[in-house]
């Protein structure tokens, strides 16, 4: 089944649960273990990539590693075109739509198309938007960062990238935000799309989890809670929380 299938076919039952982690901030093997105990916790699926400091080398590692320990889908969540990976199952061909970088927009991805239709990794498309605090990715992403208060704004991005053919739509508060997307933000953009929507950043609680999916999340990301080192129990009360379970 193609990662796009799985992940269709999932939020048909309930909200999925990813975990993201960063193949630049530990080694393959002990991104292969966090991953397995994300696996037993309940995490429906990997996700690897970061802002910075990502290489083919350490993507292809890492994918590996990943896919040896859980048998998990493994899914690139791209740092740009100058790092790309045959090992992961699929990529999010994602396209920053508040960025004011046009690469970011569409010039990275039309370099990386025939790379990636070279090495035949699933591409899945996504509108990718940045909502304030935005953190690192906001910034190196030159983001015109969605208020958070400003629901017309973020529904209109979301509708928008729905509407240029995009499958998934990921509002992103950024890693480490001390804050996670409004449930009312969320709820609004959920009200006007029909894809699913994917939200991450700041989420590093079973309540935010919680709040996140009651909102309306189809999948929820963590990452920087995961690189904070919690136990196997805390983490499981995170996925549950998000799953609903």
């Amino acid at each position: 089944m193609k990662v796009k299938d799985f992940i269709m076919e999932g939020v048909k039952k309930g909200t999925l649960h990813a975990s993201l982690l960063d193949p630049d901030k530990q080694s393959a093997e002990e991104a292969a273990a966090i991953a397995l105990m994300c696996k037993e916790a309940g995490t429906d699926f990997i996700m690897i990539g970061g802002s910075t400091g990502i290489t083919s080398e350490n993507l292809d590692e890492t994918a590996l590693a990943i896919k040896k320990a859980t048998g998990l889908p493994v899914v690139y969540f791209p740092a740009g075109p100058h790092a790309l990976s045959k090992e992961v199952d699929a990529i999010l061909y994602m396209s920053l739509a508040n960025s004011r970088d046009i690469n970011m927009v569409i010039r990275a991805q039309a370099y990386a198309s025939l790379i990636i239709k070279q090495m035949n990794v699933e591409p899945i498309s996504m509108g990718y938007i940045i909502v304030e605090p935005g953190m690192k990715v906001g910034e190196v992403g030159q983001a015109d960062l969605i208020p958070r208060d400003d629901l017309k704004k973020a529904m209109g991005y979301a509708l928008g990238c729905e509407y240029l053919g995009m499958s998934l739509i990921y509002l992103e508060a950024g890693s480490g935000a001390p804050e996670p997307i409004p449930p009312e933000m969320i709820g609004a953009v959920k009200k006007v799309i029909s894809v699913p929507l994917i939200i991450g950043g700041g989420i590093n609680s079973p309540e935010r989890a919680a709040a996140a999916r009651m909102a309306g999340a189809d999948i929820i990301i963590t990452g920087t809670f995961l690189e904070e080192g919690h136990d196997k129990d805390t983490l499981r009360k995170v996925i549950a929380a998000a799953k609903g379970i």
